[in-house]
């Protein structure tokens, strides 16, 4: 699963991995065999941004690669959750190669509405800190957002 907005006929997946710049022993990287964009995703206004890409063939599960749930219902404001990537960040360069993860709380869709006027859609959400810091930045979109060991949805925008 990643972000429609992300989208190539082909894409290799990188699975175990923590430091890009290393080869840590515990990737497992997997060409895609085909990648399906949501059919009512828009990229005026970013609405569905999600799609599925099915691997070219099973990945091998270990300590560091593991399936995510999918979600039996949508968290509520105030669920705290989990982005990770290989975004900006703020911080010193020193840990630009290395995943990062944040947890941050599930907004109320008011919250969201007022914060975003005209932009958010019925099927997005937001989630982070309306004081802002610390936020999922440029280069983490497609990440998961995992809340309650459940997928929520991804990175978007």
């Amino acid at each position: 699963v990643s972000a429609a907005h992300c989208y190539k006929s082909r894409l290799q997946v990188r699975l175990g991995e923590h430091d890009i710049s290393v080869n840590e022993g515990t990737e497992q990287f997997i060409e895609s065999s085909r990648v399906i964009q949501n059919p009512g995703y828009n990229s005026w206004n970013i609405d569905n941004d999600i799609m599925l890409i099915k691997l070219s063939q099973p990945a091998i599960l270990s300590s560091y690669v593991q399936p995510v749930a999918l979600p039996r219902s949508c968290a509520p404001a105030g669920t705290m959750c989990r982005v990770s990537g290989w975004g900006n960040t703020m911080s010193s360069t020193a840990d630009e190669d290395r995943l990062q993860c944040l947890n941050i709380p599930i907004l109320s869709d008011s919250d969201c509405r007022n914060s975003y006027p005209g932009m958010i859609t019925d099927s997005m959400f937001c989630a982070g800190y309306l004081e802002g810091g610390m936020d999922s930045c440029q280069g983490d979109s497609g990440g998961p957002v995992v809340c309650n060991n459940e997928l929520q949805g991804v990175v978007s925008w």
